[in-house]
């Protein structure tokens, strides 16, 4: 029942973060929308350097992506195993990031963009997509996501959390070569 009033809270504060954040829709060929949404970021964290050799420092410009947790959370309703929700999960990611690299390769500031960047709890398969992780550093940021993401994980049913949110890494030039 407290599920079900959160998630139509959830829906109706949605289309206000939406616009607050500055998110864009990825939209498919059919004007369907992925389940991506994306803006512009400049990078605060740590220096990181990605297998590929991409150095990503402080104020980088990325392209921050973010799950539309609303959407996924209505689709993986009667769905009870996790193993099957990481599963949904990771193939909408692969069929959302051919439409990611077209995304950047067409922005007006593809050559500024260094990569991709996302913070989740979700990590299992990220690697296999293409994606590196690494840990938040910072203990106030890391303090501030955890608070930030617990209603997802209530609505998903999780009882605690047993993870730490990451960070989720991809060079634009792997995007680009791997899902263009």
């Amino acid at each position: 029942m407290m599920k079900s009033y959160l998630m139509d809270a959830w829906n109706y504060l949605d289309p206000i973060y939406y616009r607050c954040t500055r998110l864009q829709y990825l939209q498919e060929a059919n004007k369907s929308n992925t389940i991506l949404r994306v803006r512009l970021t400049r990078y605060k964290g740590a220096e990181i350097i990605l297998q590929d050799g991409t150095r990503i420092q402080k104020n980088d410009l990325l392209l921050k992506i973010h799950l539309h947790n609303v959407r996924l959370l209505r689709e993986l309703e009667g769905v009870t195993s996790e193993m099957k929700r990481a599963v949904y999960i990771y193939h909408m990611m692969k069929q959302s990031l051919p439409r990611l690299a077209a995304y950047v390769s067409a922005h007006q500031r593809c050559d500024q963009i260094k990569g991709v960047i996302g913070i989740t709890f979700l990590n299992s398969g990220v690697n296999r997509l293409g994606f590196e992780t690494s840990p938040i550093h910072s203990k106030l940021y890391l303090t501030y996501k955890k608070i930030t993401l617990i209603p997802i994980n209530v609505m998903a049913g999780k009882k605690r959390m047993d993870k730490d949110p990451i960070y989720l890494f991809m060079s634009k030039q792997n995007l680009l070569q791997t899902y263009q």
